[in-house]
């Protein structure tokens, strides 16, 4: 009985990657220093691993910003567009990466940032491969060799983890008519099988390839390209050990399939489909040699493993196979995850009660080797002690008083339709609100915070050291608001924001105010390239003891005469962006926040807030990844937004917010959410993202993003004209806003002011180009 870890956290206990990375960017250190601190987070990853016990350690699994597109430099798949850094400027891999991920505005060059979306079901950002009909791969980077000499020269029983040729092709996009990105398979093979031998060269046995999509309702002809691919593979290394990996749900109707390919260990996500592991036991299957790797530990949530139902599954398939042909997991890669729970030693942040109930990172890959040893009977003082350990943690969390609020679970079964529902159509609603907002045609407006430099945040952790009084601090972030206010009238933006200086995190923020939320000091993990997110941990029964928002939006209101938009995070997006407790239905949990954010809508509007946003950027990423689940999830996803926004009248206009996602297969359940306004991201696809809602003839008004705030570089007013030229050929004018894509907290205050001033004068130019055509 192996065990072995999928993926390590790769931004460092202590974010050195962050830092290391945004110090980069500000010229502030050089590639060589750069380099060295991912070489010294990777080999600490790995002695971390092998001082406990993993048997199979994964390399290659660490990327200065993203595994997907540490994938598109492998082989080759450089978008033309990047040709010319290349050829004239020679850019060095790691430049080329960032990019290719940032966008690139210097030295006379102007290059645009490749399109970013969610990773399956998680608040994870990968960069989207970019394919064309005629597309040729070769091998460009050798860093899966490399990173695998490193770990052995270490002393690493190591790994390498490849993404899979089968889901790198199908995370990608056409960028041209006329072909499926699944036939490339015939170009892009051959370079899998150079680093396939390039490795085999160096003497690497075990392979982990991942294929996540094999989670996903794939075609017939689809599985017969997986066979193919496999086959190939098989037939040119059959000497190599090659694991199969998908996660975050069953192989489905993709089962069968599986089970047929040549490779020699399989893995199964137990934690997510449980049930998976009894339909392959009743099946011919074990009656091949193919191993099956047990992923029981949770790589997505902060939970304890439960030694008791994890045995009786490694029970269940020993008993079927035998133990040689049984291997232990997480259930994904831990990239998901923070990186170690001993470094919570705050008690008055996270309490002993709670944090006993808890595993990160290090933790897990603790909880993989027990379990081996539990099953194999081995090392029997120690693991009778961890075995008790689990026990009480588990009786503990159940019989808690901090867990149930009677209060609350009252309030939910209490819920009616009309509590979801607004009191008049979007017809209706839409002419009080032209009457009572006043907005001109293509109103111009931000997603919600400003740059928070690090003036900002110096202030917030003095305030929680106690060098700054809560007085002075609140002086502070008065004065930074007002500045913020009166910037936007200078410039003449329609509808304004306060700034959200006073805010650490768009779900942290409010975790921090509602009953049920606990938090860590060092939970970071990774949500894209350096930016890091501190998800809040839901232990309990969810409840607002207060209003959360209403003193600084009050405040900002007070201050000028233009409307200030409320600015709240949704239910939904709440929900997924924390790591939530795993004892309830989570449409349970989201019902509760939505109670919550309810109350906070009301209180905004009975303060004179005419226009409220709630943001749900994770409504589609929640998402389960087989379509015949999305109906159930779908129903109370919407229903708790509709929720926390129906409490209002008529002429007060409810926004949302949505991130990268694709809209096509879920925007009549996007028109259900029955918002006013809805902005999206939308400039790194040029706009592609909108036609979901020009043929759906999206009845709502629309603010398709106009620049990307995930890339340094400023966009022109012509630029952003252009992109609203595309968008007003598919929806009525009347139906726009112009706004940037998201927020724009983590970019600075430079190329945020120039930004704005472009954007505030594209939509001045559309208004007189309507006026002159009128």
């Amino acid at each position: 009985m192996l065990t072995q870890n999928l993926g390590y956290p790769r931004i460092g206990s202590q974010r050195e990657l962050k830092k290391a990375s945004e110090q980069y960017w500000a010229g502030k250190i050089t590639a060589r220093q750069l380099l060295q601190t991912g070489k010294t987070i990777r080999q600490q990853n790995w002695q971390l691993q092998k001082e406990t016990g993993i048997d199979l350690i994964p390399c290659n699994d660490f990327s200065f910003y993203d595994q997907v597109l540490d994938t598109c430099l492998m082989v080759g798949a450089i978008p033309q567009r990047y040709h010319s850094l290349m050829e004239k400027k020679q850019l060095p891999d790691i430049d080329l990466l960032f990019a290719m991920a940032r966008g690139y505005q210097q030295e006379g060059f102007d290059i645009t940032a490749m399109e970013m979306t969610k990773w399956f079901d998680t608040n994870y950002h990968y960069i989207v491969p970019e394919f064309t009909a005629g597309q040729q791969f070769s091998l460009l980077s050798n860093k899966a060799r490399n990173e695998f000499l490193e770990a052995r020269q270490q002393g690493v029983n190591a790994k390498p983890v490849l993404l899979g040729p089968i889901s790198f092709l199908l995370l990608g996009k056409e960028k041209e008519e006329g072909f499926h990105r699944l036939g490339l398979i015939r170009n892009l093979l051959p370079v899998y099988l150079q680093v396939l031998k390039n490795l085999d060269e160096v003497n690497a046995h075990y392979i982990q390839f991942d294929e996540p999509c094999l989670a996903l309702n794939l075609s017939e002809g689809e599985r017969e390209v997986v066979v193919k691919t496999y086959q190939e593979i098989r037939n040119r290394f059959p000497h190599l050990h090659i694991i199969l990996a998908s996660y975050f749900e069953c192989y489905g109707n993709n089962l069968a399939t599986v089970l047929k390919l040549p490779v020699q260990t399989i893995h199964l996500d137990l934690v997510r489909c449980p049930s998976q592991l009894q339909d392959i036991l009743a099946t011919d299957f074990v009656r091949t040699k193919t191993n099956l790797s047990l992923g029981l530990v949770d790589g997505r949530n902060i939970w304890k493993n439960d030694f008791r139902h994890s045995l009786q599954l490694i029970d269940a398939a020993v008993e079927k196979i035998g133990s040689e042909r049984v291997w232990i997991s997480p259930s994904c890669s831990l990239l998901h995850s923070p990186c170690d729970l001993e470094l919570e030693t705050d008690e008055t942040i996270l309490t002993p009660e709670i944090k006993q109930w808890l595993a990160f990172a290090k933790q897990k890959v603790a909880e993989v080797v027990t379990l081996k040893q539990l099953a194999a009977r081995e090392n029997i003082e120690y693991t009778t002690i961890r075995w008790r350990e689990n026990i009480q943690a588990s009786e503990s969390r159940a019989s808690s008083a901090l867990i149930h609020n009677p209060g609350v679970k009252k309030r939910v079964s209490a819920i009616t339709e009309k509590d979801a529902s607004r009191n008049s159509v979007f017809a209706v609603r839409k002419l009080q609100q032209r009457v009572s907002l006043a907005l001109p045609l293509f109103p111009t407006t931000t997603i919600g915070s400003f740059p928070q430099t690090a003036e900002v945040r110096s202030w917030r952790a003095k305030l929680k050291k106690g060098a700054l009084t809560q007085a002075s601090y609140d002086s502070l972030i008065a004065k930074e608001t007002e500045e913020a206010i009166r910037w936007q009238e200078d410039i003449g933006i329609d509808v304004f924001v306060h700034g959200e200086f006073e805010r650490n995190d768009m779900v942290e923020y409010f975790g921090e105010q509602l009953d049920g939320f606990t938090f860590s000091a060092n939970g970071w993990v990774q949500s894209y390239g350096s930016r890091c997110v501190k998800p809040p941990i839901i232990y309990g029964d969810v409840s607002r003891p207060q209003p959360m928002t209403l003193r600084w939006t009050s405040f900002a209101q007070s201050l000028t005469s233009r409307w200030v938009k409320g600015m709240l995070t949704g239910p939904v997006t709440i929900l997924q962006w924390s790591f939530v407790r795993n004892d309830q239905p989570r449409s349970e949990t989201c019902t509760q926040i939505a109670l919550a954010i309810r109350d906070e809508v009301l209180d905004l509007e009975n303060a004179g807030i005419r226009i409220i946003q709630i943001d749900e950027p994770a409504i589609r990423e929640g998402l389960p990844l087989r379509t015949e689940n999305w109906q159930e999830y779908l129903q109370w996803a919407v229903r708790a937004f509709r929720i926390s926004a129906s409490v209002v009248k008529d002429d007060t206009q409810i926004h949302t917010h949505m991130c990268y996602s694709e809209f096509n297969d879920i925007i009549r359940h996007i028109a259900d959410m029955d918002a006013d306004v809805i902005t999206i991201e939308c400039s790194r696809s040029q706009m592609e993202l909108l036609d979901a809602f020009a043929d759906f003839r999206y009845p709502n008004e629309i603010g398709p993003g106009v620049y990307d705030i995930h890339s340094p570089r400023v966009p022109s007013k012509e630029e952003m004209l252009a992109l609203m030229h595309k968008a007003n050929a598919v929806v009525p004018a009347d139906q726009l806003w112009v706004n940037p894509d998201c927020g724009l907290k983590t970019r600075h205050w430079e190329e945020t002011r120039k930004a704005l001033v472009e954007m505030v004068s594209a939509a001045n130019q559309l208004r007189l180009e309507v006026s002159v055509t009128a």
